[in-house]
């Protein structure tokens, strides 16, 4: 997901300000909201996110989840 304060999507730290690094779906009150997923588990949810309610073919979704998200901050280094 783009991360921008346009989309109003930002994770949100501890003390409730907005942590820019994170979305607001895996990032809440400065803990990750799934903290046991994996690397795998993530390209998985987000293939599957993206072909089912964004209508992305499961080839493009699985393109750009593995192609983004390991240069999240969370995923780095993590394959």
């Amino acid at each position: 997901m783009p991360l921008s304060e346009k989309f109003d999507n930002y994770g949100t730290n501890a003390d409730s300000s907005k942590n820019p690094d994170y979305c607001s779906i895996c990032f809440q009150n400065g803990k990750f909201t799934n903290p046991t997923q994996t690397h795998e588990e993530m390209i998985q949810s987000s293939i599957d996110f993206m072909s089912t309610n964004l209508d992305f073919t499961k080839e493009r979704a699985e393109e750009l989840s593995r192609s983004i998200i390991p240069n999240l901050k969370r995923w780095r280094g993590n394959e």
